[in-house]
């Protein structure tokens, strides 16, 4: 007895052909992105290798005690940030610098940043005169410091991140703005490391960015990093490993073809008269930071002006990474949509002759494997399981594609592991070294598959230009080891 009409088995077969194709296509698709990492990879060596040695020649005593560095405004957006924003604003007054001003911005705290703020460096409400050359939140009061002489507050209505960077940039006072998260700490050195790029060619670097590490695990004292090493949170672990493998075979080797689309929030510099002239931060999206870099880009192409956006891997800037699931998922569907905003404002770039190799490699990469390649790997999976459940597909295709999507992974995460070996070692104990390398191997077995899941959620639940700063649990220092 026949169980399917003629019909439904061609319906059935079409499927299965589907199936097949859609397996071959995902296949090649983990190839095609396999080869842009190992391409990264290389620049990233190269890039790492050109840095190292020019820190060879010329110490950063030399540029501490030079006429030539500009004096910095450092930005720092606070929101509900009274655990963490007294030691972030007590590490930023004692960073090696010639001349440079802390503008704290509390952007409508509804918890005690404010009170904390005024309290701990014995603010004073003041009449200062500004000019309002982006429009921002209502201002209620700026404040200086009886302690410290560099030090402004900016309490206003709340805005948003942007909102608070944009009142940031125009009480700031100085050629140079850098914005610093409010539980991020910089190493004492940083700001001269990072500022290197705009000294030596002051005319074409518009922007720089350093290289972002988890603090779980490191001792803080005094609003400095004491000690480095790794967290007993294993989540604090993984986001580490993430993040080596995004900053050092990602940003830097990006950063070598002038192709570098973001700027982490977290530690960014730029020239205040370019955030001015593209009308500061934008305030309708969540992903300001990716933003701001594309239409920095964006716009001096469109004038033909020569230009660089360095990242330089050297400056650490730390910050607090989530400590449990939930707080990991609302940061990366978080991080998801921002990317999508960014890309869509910015959708004329794609495959846009005009921007050279910005418009037909780097935005394109961008659309297809990070943005829309969270869909396409977390349906791969799936398919390709149920394939082999179903003898669609033989076990000399699956054995293919587990090389491919997660041995393949796992090499990525030791190359940026050994990077790290290579040309910092900022984690000096054999014991986390080890530790990482396991790590890296660990992380394909199921946390990669739930990032991907979470970012294929936020790309079906995306919504253009949903702006908020959302929920972030901050917590004490003793608190993340």
């Amino acid at each position: 007895m026949c169980l399917y009409k003629g019909g439904d088995s061609a319906m059935i077969n079409g499927i299965i052909d589907f199936i097949i194709f859609y397996n071959h296509f995902v296949l090649f698709y983990l190839f095609a992105l396999n080869a842009i990492y190992t391409f990264v990879l290389f620049l990233s060596f190269w890039g790492l290798f050109i840095h190292l040695r020019r820190n060879k020649f010329g110490s950063y005593d030399d540029i501490l005690n030079s006429d030539l560095v500009p004096p910095i405004s450092i930005l720092v957006p606070c929101y509900n940030e009274d655990k963490t924003i007294v030691d972030n604003v007590k590490a930023l007054s004692n960073l090696q610098y010639n001349e440079f001003e802390i503008i704290v911005v509390n952007d409508g705290s509804k918890d005690n940043s404010m009170q904390v703020l005024i309290e701990h460096f014995q603010l004073v409400k003041i009449d200062m005169i500004f000019e309002r050359k982006l429009e921002t939140q209502k201002i209620h009061g700026l404040y200086l410091s009886k302690s410290l002489d560099n030090i402004i507050v900016v309490d206003k209505d709340n805005g948003g991140k942007a909102d608070a960077l944009n009142a940031g940039i125009n009480i700031a006072n100085y050629p140079l703005v850098t914005s610093i998260d409010a539980d991020s700490v910089l190493e004492r050195n940083s700001l001269l490391k990072v500022v290197r790029p705009f000294i030596e060619d002051p005319e074409r670097v518009v922007a720089a960015g350093g290289i972002v590490r988890i603090s779980n695990g490191c001792k803080i004292k005094d609003g400095l990093i004491s000690d480095i090493g790794l967290s007993k949170n294993r989540i604090s672990v993984l986001q580490t490993v993430e993040y080596l493998r995004a900053f050092l075979t990602g940003r830097v080797g990006w950063s070598v073809v002038n192709g570098l689309l973001i700027v982490s929030g977290a530690f960014g510099i730029y020239r205040k008269d370019i955030m001015l002239d593209i009308g500061g931060y934008r305030t309708d999206t969540i992903g300001e930071d990716m933003e701001v870099i594309i239409h920095i880009h964006h716009m001096l192409r469109n004038k033909k002006q020569k230009y660089r956006i360095e990242f330089i891997p050297d400056p650490v800037c730390w910050t607090q990474g989530p400590l449990d699931l939930k707080s990991l998922r609302n940061q990366r569907i978080r991080w998801h949509r921002g990317l999508a905003d960014s890309l869509i404002i910015h959708r004329k770039m794609l495959f846009n002759y005009k921007f050279g190799l910005l418009g037909f490699l780097v935005v394109p990469y961008y659309w297809i494997y990070e943005l829309i390649g969270p869909a396409i790997e977390f349906t791969g999976y799936i398919v390709v399981v149920l394939s082999l459940l179903l003898g669609i597909v033989n076990i000399e295709f699956f054995i293919l594609f587990f090389f491919v999507a997660v041995l393949y992974g796992i090499f990525i995460s030791v190359g940026a592991i050994m990077l790290e070996e290579y040309s910092f070692r900022k984690y000096e104990r054999m014991s986390d070294f080890l530790k990482l390398v396991l790590y890296s191997i660990i992380e394909n077995f199921g946390f990669r598959q739930m990032i991907t899941w979470w970012r294929f959620r936020a790309f079906f639940g995306y919504k253009y230009k949903q702006n908020r700063w959302g929920k972030v649990e901050r917590h004490k220092v003793s608190d993340i080891n």
